[in-house]
C-alpha cells in the first residue's frame, strides 16, 4: 500500500478516489477525521489522504490524478438560444436548457 496524495479537503480526495474506482484501481481513504483536531498536529497531516491499495497500481493512479487536475473546463460560450454567458464547464445552458452544440 502507497500513499498516493494528500489533499485540503475531503471533497478533492472522494472525487480522486471515484476517479480512479473507475479506472478498477482500488484505493483507501485515510485521516478523514482528523480536521477536527487541526492546530492541535500541524496542519498538513491532518490534511486526508488516498492510498492505492495495491502498489502496481501506484504509477497509473499518479497520472490518473495528474491528468484530472490539468483538465481544463473550456472556454466560456454564449447561449444561441437567450445570449446567457455560461462557463466551460456546462454542456447546456444553465438559463434555458439550450444545448452548448
Amino acid at each position: 500500500m502507497k500513499k498516493l496524495t494528500s489533499a485540503e479537503t475531503i471533497v478533492t480526495i472522494t472525487h480522486y478516489k471515484n476517479v480512479l474506482a473507475a479506472e478498477g484501481i482500488p484505493t483507501e481513504v485515510r485521516n478523514q477525521h482528523l480536521g477536527s483536531i487541526m492546530g492541535e498536529m500541524p496542519v498538513f497531516e491532518t490534511w486526508p489522504q488516498l492510498w492505492v491499495i495495491n502498489d502496481l497500481d501506484f504509477d497509473r493512479a499518479l497520472q490518473l490524478i495528474k491528468a484530472v487536475d490539468s483538465e481544463s473546463p473550456g472556454e466560456p460560450w454564449t447561449c444561441s438560444r437567450c445570449a446567457e454567458e455560461n462557463e466551460g464547464q456546462f454542456a447546456a445552458c444553465w438559463n434555458c436548457g439550450a444545448s452548448a452544440d
